[in-house]
This record gives structure tokens, C-alpha cells and sequence, in this order.
């Protein structure tokens, strides 16, 4: 069991940077720096959010967590990508990019 949450973690992260990162690029964003904001914040937010939903998995705490997660993205993007017109947009975009692209192919699976 211990080997699957790590499984789990790394399998969620990995997919959440490609997917996010497509997004950003989709989004018309471009640069090292920014990019790297994207991955980094991603690092930051997706491995306790997969934690705390493989604890608790209810439809109130994945609804609470990916709000959380969009928040907290929102907020950093907002103090360190001043590129980034409507950060909190933005965060909500990536995720929901993430989340629903994930779904998918996790339904292939």
C-alpha cells in the first residue's frame, strides 16, 4: 500500500505538468521563467491535494481541495507572474484543463 500512494503521487504530478504546462502554451504564455512558475506551483499544490483526496475521497473534499488548489495558485501567480492579466482565471483554466483532460484519460485506463 505505501508504494502505491507514491505510485499515485508521481503518476498525478507527472500528468499535471504536461497537462498544465500545454495549457500555459495553449494560453499563449511563453518564456523559461514563467513556464518554470508553472511547473514549480504545480510541484507545490498537486502532491498534497492527491494526498489529502486519497485519505478523504469524497465529492466535498475534492471540491474543496481543487478550490483550495485554484486559490492558492491564483494568489502565487498573482504576486510573482506579473504577466499574467487575471491570474486567478488563469489558475482556474489550467486546473480545470487538468482535471477534466485527467478524468478522461483516466476513464481509458
Amino acid at each position: 500500500m505505501r508504494s502505491d500512494i507514491f505510485i499515485i503521487l508521481g503518476v498525478s504530478l507527472l500528468l499535471t505538468l504536461l497537462l498544465e504546462l500545454a495549457f500555459s502554451l495553449l494560453a499563449g504564455l511563453r518564456g523559461a521563467k514563467v513556464l518554470c512558475l508553472v511547473a514549480l506551483v504545480n510541484a507545490l499544490t498537486n502532491p498534497p491535494v492527491v494526498l489529502l483526496y486519497t485519505l478523504f475521497p469524497t465529492l466535498a473534499a475534492k471540491i474543496l481541495l481543487e478550490v483550495g488548489a485554484v486559490l492558492i495558485e491564483g494568489l502565487i501567480y498573482q504576486k510573482c507572474a506579473l504577466a499574467l492579466k487575471r491570474p486567478y482565471l488563469f489558475s482556474l483554466g489550467a486546473n480545470a484543463f487538468s482535471y477534466f483532460v485527467g478524468a478522461m484519460l483516466g476513464r481509458l485506463v
